[in-house]
């Protein structure tokens, strides 16, 4: 096995199969972001999200996903152009794996690309059990999603982080204020019809409690693009108050509960969440 992935490992305990499975899936990620930083990705694009928060700022929830926005709009970006850098880069940590770009709709602004693996391959190079392994059905694929927003809305500073596995690198980033912009417009304006997002509502929690500041300018923009606020108006702290209790009202706080349950190492964090629980998270918030 490479040394550096044996230190990456390390980091986790690995009790189950599952643990198994959800470090490897964080260790592609990891070794991902290395290949599009080699790639000079980072010049055109800044990583935000669910994963970014857990990998730089330390989130305690697993994520799937790999984000990111352009720094500004380009309706050609072409992501396939990164896939080769992808595949050689993981590869050369001993992983065999495929990295495809997806044919987006023209109507849409987000480029996808795949990183998929076969689990038992993948369990059995980093040497779990052989009779621990066998509980994963062959042929069953680990993907990681990479997503990239080819229409940023303005108003979103960014920064540089710098990780230290599988080697020392830097990311281009959204600063916290603007990554907590980005997710409070999911919770306010995701459409989700029938099935509420609970991954979102934790990472709301996280931000109340970690990292309160909110840029209300660049959420006003994201609402306008998405169609939740119109051009001319201005999304004042009260309003967001406003949209803030509106939503908490809407939340069916046991299916979000029953989303995020997965995601999360001590679903007892969870028991806690009601209506008055997301209200008084809302009134955290501080708007910068």
């Amino acid at each position: 096995m490479n040394e550096a992935v044996m230190r990456m490992l390390a980091r986790y305990e690995r009790r189950r199969v599952e643990d198994d499975v959800r470090a490897l899936r964080e260790i592609l990620q990891e070794i991902a972001l290395l290949g599009l930083w080699r790639s000079r990705f980072f010049q055109r694009a800044a990583f935000y999200g669910g994963t970014a928060l857990r990998i730089l700022h330390g989130l305690d929830r697993y994520s799937e996903d790999l984000d990111f926005s352009l720094l500004r709009p380009a309706a050609g970006f072409d992501l396939s152009r990164y896939c080769g850098a992808l595949q050689k880069e993981i590869g050369a940590f001993g992983f065999e794996t495929s990295v495809t770009a997806r044919a987006g709709s023209t109507r849409s602004p987000i480029r996808s690309a795949f990183v998929k693996a076969d689990t038992l391959k993948l369990l059995l190079l980093i040497h779990t059990e052989e009779n621990t392994a066998g509980n994963i059905p062959g042929g069953q694929v680990l993907k990681v999603k990479i997503e990239v927003d080819t229409d940023p809305p303005p108003g979103f500073e960014t920064e540089t982080r710098f990780l230290l596995h599988p080697i020392p690198f830097s990311v281009r980033a959204f600063a916290l204020p603007d990554m907590f912009a980005g997710k409070m417009h999911a919770v306010l304006c995701r459409a989700w019809k029938n099935r509420v997002k609970g991954r979102d509502w934790y990472d709301l929690v996280w931000y109340a409690a970690h990292h309160p500041q909110l840029r209300l300018r660049h959420l006003e923009q994201r609402m306008v693009q998405s169609g939740h606020l119109e051009k001319d108006v201005r999304l004042t702290p009260d309003r967001l108050s406003a949209f803030g209790t509106a939503a908490v009202e809407r939340l069916d706080v046991r299916q979000a509960r029953k989303e995020v349950e997965p995601f999360v190492a001590d679903p007892s964090t969870l028991e806690v969440w009601s209506r008055p629980f997301f209200h008084n998270v809302m009134r955290r918030i501080i708007p910068v």
